[in-house]
């Protein structure tokens, strides 16, 4: 997955989602969910019904997003992938996943742009599925990863790792011939969101079932298990790769752990059901969507203080952090004329380390 910052990755997930284009917002008169105007710097659309996780693509200056409409144990009723402007937040076009009669639906979301591919989880289908990011052509299908959560691209070691939540495993598949390649199971965990440490190849979960954060080493034979904040959903790591920061839905917190000493730092509370976080690579400063708070904290992780919270439709779900320091923020707001959920970018206004 390319990105801003080359050297670290990071996805995150969670639930549920499906398609419908939408109108754009004027920049500077959009409005969060209660109406409210709020700052120039934010823009919000209506996109599409279940909208769940997103993606950029800086190989085609796309935001790719996953949605799915259908809870369980209510069956899916619609699921697409979405190709979205990230200059004018409109869907350019939507791909449906197939069908043997039960929906392919997809979920988590990261974008290999050295294959021109997009890797996604089948959450209800326990699989990983590949599309072709020029024509949105499904390409293959995955089985055996149990309830898959996230998948994060490792474009220099031609990996794609994928979190299985039921049975504690992480799974890598070759990005070149779909195989997999490699499964480490810790058990009792639950591994959700997924970073990684592009120099470095060193993958991490956070493992919501035990409030902690696995780290596995290329070549390494066994994990390393570092404390973290309650209920990590959603995992992110600094420009440096020093340390991870993970949204602590459990606490409502930002979590610093210092990969280096592996100790918790310091916590930074942040708003109900903190479930999403990103790091802006020029600044330093961390993203945390707070699902129940209906708002984005920017935390500076060295002050340990929150410096901007900014307003977004009700129940934020995903943050991801691309180009020019830009945020993009989905939400499960259903606040669009026709019942779809909300689209957010936030050009972020922070100070920027030399090089960006």
């Amino acid at each position: 997955m390319a990105s801003l910052n080359r050297r670290v990755r990071r996805v995150a997930a969670t639930a549920v989602a499906l398609v419908a284009c939408s109108t754009l917002a004027p920049a500077g008169t959009a409005t969060a969910g209660t109406g409210a105007p709020v700052s120039p710097h934010v823009t919000t659309v209506p996109l599409a019904q279940g909208l769940y996780q997103s993606a950029y693509s800086e190989r085609n200056d796309v935001l790719w997003a996953t949605a799915s409409v259908g809870q369980p144990p209510a069956p899916t009723t619609g699921s697409r992938l979405l190709r979205i402007d990230p200059g004018t937040l409109k869907v350019e076009a939507a791909y449906t996943p197939p069908s043997d009669g039960t929906v392919e639906a997809v979920y988590g979301i990261d974008v290999d742009d050295e294959h021109n591919t997009l890797w996604v989880t089948n959450t209800r289908n326990n699989s990983v599925a590949v599309y072709s990011q020029r024509t949105g052509r499904h390409l293959a299908t995955r089985l055996d990863v149990n309830h898959s959560r996230e998948v994060v691209v490792d474009e220099r070691r031609d990996i794609v790792w994928a979190s299985s939540f039921s049975d504690g495993s992480l799974v890598a598949f070759d990005s070149r011939t779909f195989a997999e390649i490699r499964r480490v199971t810790v058990e009792g965990s639950g591994p959700t969101g997924l970073a990684l440490d592009e120099r470095t190849g060193t993958v991490y979960t956070a493992d919501f079932t035990n409030s902690r954060i696995i780290q596995l080493a290329p070549g390494s034979s066994a994990p390393r298990l570092l404390p973290t904040g309650t209920g990590p959903l959603s995992i992110s790591l600094s420009r440096d790769g020093r340390t991870a920061y993970t949204a602590d839905q459990g606490s409502g917190t930002l979590s610093v752990v210092d990969l280096r000493s592996g100790t918790l730092r310091r916590s930074v509370p942040t708003g109900a059901g903190a479930k999403s976080v990103a790091t802006e690579p020029c600044s330093g400063n961390v993203l945390v969507v707070n699902r129940l708070a209906a708002g984005v904290s920017v935390v500076d992780p060295r002050a340990g203080s929150v410096v901007e919270t900014v307003a977004t439709n009700a129940y934020p779900n995903h943050v991801k952090v691309a180009g020019h320091r830009t945020a993009y923020v989905l939400d499960k707001s259903a606040s669009g004329p026709a019942g779809e959920d909300g689209l957010t970018r936030i050009r972020l206004r922070s100070g920027a380390h030399k090089g960006c």
